[in-house]
């Protein structure tokens, strides 16, 4: 549903992003992280037709962007950070403008969007009056009223109580369900990680992507971390096996770097039963997002 072909956009001598090429699936969630500046906003502009490339291509719903920016932008909805809308104007009025603009004819469409954001019972209430939050839903609502199969959301739990954020994924997570591909740029690492299918991470070029599990398996490798009823220094020296590649202890923590712990974790457990070890727990070591971004973004600025 989204795709790009080393999409580039500069300004003047300053890059804002370089040769990115990624896609987005229907049905599919993906995360763009990446620090401020890194393009992230720069790219949903591009993608909705809002701003020109510099080189590359992009592609939505099976339509070029450069060439076909009017049969894409019915086909897009957008919420960016800091959605406009007429504050003197309900909610009502507000969504039926914006259904009129998107040549929305069926008055029902306007409701049913109230509907699914839960702003049905506050239809008539002046936008000024609504919280940052309630304002946030009438923008999705704006991005869902012509039914689009995609969506680009800047930011869209920015600023919101931790209620109004739950609320906000929840819907995300079914509007995938509904076969949308959504593009998710978002600061928000631990709503990343619950919510996005694959995470790509974005410093004006693109610096992996892949699903959250798949990242730490390839940046980390995988690790067990084994429990012990009491320290046992000797021990990483005498656990010779030959699909472990490391072992480190810190106290009575044991970490063992292994290959394919599914098949190898009970050769590895009998072993250490075999060299004396009295085992408490064993279990992966859990990498977080977060590290992995880190790892990606400070890595990069290193090199």
């Amino acid at each position: 549903m989204i795709q790009t072909l080393g999409l580039t956009r500069r300004y003047g001598e300053r890059v804002a992003v370089e040769d990115l090429t990624l896609e987005v699936k229907a049905g599919e969630v993906l995360g763009l992280l990446g620090p401020n500046g890194a393009g992230k906003t720069t790219t949903v502009r591009m993608l909705a037709g809002l701003l020109a490339p510099s080189a590359g291509e992009a592609y939505v719903a099976g339509h070029r962007v450069t060439r076909e920016p009017e049969k894409v932008r019915p086909r897009v909805g957008v919420v960016p950070e800091n959605p406009g809308l007429y504050k003197r104007l309900t909610v009502r009025q507000n969504l039926r403008f914006f259904a009129e603009l998107y040549g929305v004819g069926d008055p029902r469409r306007v409701e049913e969007a109230l509907a699914l954001v839960g702003l049905a019972e506050r239809a008539e209430e002046p936008v000024a009056t609504l919280s940052k939050g309630l304002r946030q839903r009438l923008a999705l609502a704006r991005a869902l009223v012509h039914d689009p199969p995609v969506l680009l959301l800047d930011e869209p739990t920015s600023g919101l109580d931790p209620e109004a954020a739950k609320e906000v994924r929840d819907l995300l997570a079914e509007l995938s369900l509904a076969h949308r591909a959504i593009l998710l740029c978002t600061h928000n690492l631990a709503e990343a990680e619950r919510l996005c299918h694959r995470i790509a991470v974005l410093k004006t070029r693109l610096l992996a992507v892949g699903a959250p599990a798949e990242l730490k398996a390839r940046l980390f490798g995988r690790r067990i971390v084994v429990t012990l009823a009491r320290p046992a220094p000797g021990l990483p020296q005498v656990l010779n096996l030959p699909f472990v590649r490391s072992a480190s202890l810190d106290g009575a923590k044991l970490f063992v770097a292994v290959e394919e712990p599914e098949r190898h974790n009970p050769l590895l457990v009998r072993r250490l039963v075999e060299l004396g070890a009295e085992i408490l727990y064993v279990e992966e070591e859990e990498r977080t997002l977060e590290e992995v971004y880190l790892e990606l973004v400070e890595g990069d600025r290193a090199a």
